[in-house]
């Protein structure tokens, strides 16, 4: 490419560079003023010049060249520029301009006539060229002796628009911007686990023989190892750029309507079971990036963790001089976590009704394969005590994920002999109790009862008296059996405590018969309708009572309401 100056002369940003040389003589580096000076980032923002010996940060737009300048003044004079690809592959080429005569001498510093400087024009031709690359590599060019001249660093992206960094000094042997690598600057596996890697690497003479500050910082992603930080931190930028925050959830409680304190239900698969949890909907959160970045100061054994087992991740480590922000990149590595356990599976029978202990934080697999052909499959959890991770898959193919607390009813599409993988991850609190159903066979035939999508008991604070309490619950169209029990507690009995003891899966069998308080049917066509009440009588004043209401399934499956702490009154 020739540079084109016009009749008119030098352009407009090399005359203030030459004017620079022509007004005086360029003295060796005065070091305290060039740290002053590189500082002061104002002095090279958005500028053409590259300072001697800090680096400098720029971006190209696609099919746009970009041109930087560098002035060495003495002949003999080491030089090296470093250039360094961001987000994409860069072509850049390094040419010497040699300046005029008139350029290099003692100046007067007085301004010259017009006419003068017009018999001084120069002609420059395309210059010489000193170096070319294409590629996204960290390329530098080296010359021990550089003749006076001016230098000018063309760069150019066909792919993108990009980032980059360049680097250039006329006293490479003292400046050392980059951390050195060791000798081996491979990055080593030290262990391997299904959610855990350990990394290793040998530090670098800078920070250990030159005392300079540095730090090392790990990349951990799916996809390619990364020739330099600033290319990862590129990527993690443009990952970023794309993260919507999610909105705000809207708590909604469906326990305030007519008379009794209930919301009616706006569905029509009450025959369904649903969470008895509160639900609280949010906007389906963005998904994450797949990129990290760690510093872990001057540490060089680091171990990744909660990885995902039998994943391949890249790992790459960088020397960072903190004082400088100068990096370098080691030689990265990737690794495959290892597979899950094996476990055994446990079968299950359409339309049986399966017990499931999970170990804290444990998982268990369940399998199901019916016999005959099927258009859908209902699937049925409950989780006795705290939640747990259900997930589902058929053939291989996910089909659900979600954490479970209560009971909980699924209706998966089936397929001609498709057999079905469900696992159940525990709590990280405790152990899981569980009853798992799967089945091909109508609603009408199922073991467990229907439930509402609200199963608490509510109170009656003015219905109080010294000897009774009038509670209410919620029914569904189902006609279903309900009976009701109550244990007089201690006054330091509090939620906590009844939480703990909250096992869902625990039927009336489990009860002693003095606790029985009555057992009775009970539904309504109209479920705006389907609340009953009963008074329970033959308490005694000042005392505080838990009360329990199972709903009893045709097969015999209970499952039990949340508990309710009632108090009796002291004085009538």
């Amino acid at each position: 490419m020739r540079l084109d100056f016009g009749p008119q002369g030098w352009p407009l940003a090399l005359a203030l560079l030459l004017g620079v040389v022509v007004g005086q003589k360029l003295p060796t580096r005065d070091e305290g003023l060039f740290q002053m000076q590189i500082r002061d980032k104002t002095l090279f923002h958005d500028s053409s010049v590259i300072p001697d010996g800090a680096e400098i940060s720029g971006y190209l737009f696609r099919d746009t060249p970009k041109r930087y300048y560098f002035v060495v003044e003495e002949d003999n004079t080491p030089l090296s520029v470093t250039v360094t690809p961001c987000d994409a592959p860069l072509e850049w080429k390094l040419t010497l301009q040699e300046l005029p005569e008139e350029a290099s001498g003692e100046g007067s510093g007085e301004p010259e006539p017009l006419d003068q400087q017009k018999q001084q024009q120069v002609t420059v031709d395309e210059g010489t060229e000193l170096f070319s690359y294409k590629g996204n590599d960290v390329e530098s060019y080296v010359a021990t002796s550089s003749p006076s001249g001016l230098y000018q660093l063309e760069m150019l992206s066909t792919e993108k628009d990009s980032n980059f960094k360049v680097y250039a000094t006329t006293t490479p042997a003292s400046d050392q911007p980059y951390p050195e690598l060791p000798y081996d600057p491979r990055v080593d596996v030290t262990a391997l686990g299904r959610t855990t890697v350990t990394l290793a690497w040998k530090p670098t003479p800078t920070g250990v023989l030159m005392g300079q500050p540095v730090q090392y910082c790990v990349v951990i992603n799916k996809e390619h190892n990364f020739k330099s930080l600033c290319a990862a931190e590129a990527k993690i930028s443009a990952d970023d750029a794309f993260m919507a925050a999610p909105k705000p959830g809207r708590d909604f409680s469906p326990f305030d309507f007519a008379h009794f304190g209930f919301v009616p239900s706006d569905n029509n698969l009450n025959r369904g079971l649903t969470s008895n949890k509160i639900s609280r909907s949010y906007t389906a959160k963005p998904k994450n990036s797949d990129i990290q970045k760690v510093c872990i100061g001057n540490k060089n054994i680091f171990t990744v963790s909660d990885l995902k087992p039998d994943t391949q991740y890249y790992f790459d480590v960088f020397a960072v001089n903190s004082a400088t922000n100068t990096s370098t990149a080691y030689v990265g590595t990737f690794a495959r976590t290892k597979e899950e356990a094996r476990q055994k599976t446990v079968e299950l029978k359409d339309g049986k009704v399966s017990d499931v202990f999970i170990k804290r934080k444990s998982s268990k697999f369940l399998r199901f394969a019916p016999v005959s052909s099927h258009q859908r499959v209902t699937l049925f959890v409950h989780a006795c005590l705290d939640s747990v991770q259900v997930q589902v898959r058929r053939d291989g193919k996910l089909l659900l994920s979600q954490n479970v607390e209560g009971i909980r009813q699924f209706q998966l599409r089936g397929k001609p002999k498709a057999k079905y993988l469900i696992r159940l991850r525990g709590s990280r609190k405790g152990a899981s109790t569980l009853k798992v159903l799967a089945t091909t066979k109508p609603s009408s035939k199922q073991p467990f009862p229907s439930l509402p999508e609200d199963t608490r008991i509510k109170a009656f604070d003015k219905l109080r008296t010294c000897s009774s309490a009038t509670v209410a619950w919620l029914g569904t169209q189902d006609r279903n059996k309900f009976c009701v029990y109550k244990k007089e507690v201690s006054e330091s009995y509090g939620e906590e405590q009844r939480r703990r003891e909250q096992n869902q899966c625990a039927g009336p069998e489990t009860r002693r018969k003095s606790e029985k308080v009555l057992c009775k049917y009970f539904h309504s066509p109209n479920l705006q309708k389907a609340v009953t009440t009963e008074t329970i009588t033959g308490l005694e004043p000042g005392k505080t009572y838990l009360l329990d209401v199972y709903v009893v399934g045709h097969s015999g499956h209970s499952v039990k309401y949340q508990s309710k702490l009632v108090k009796t009154r002291k004085y009538c």
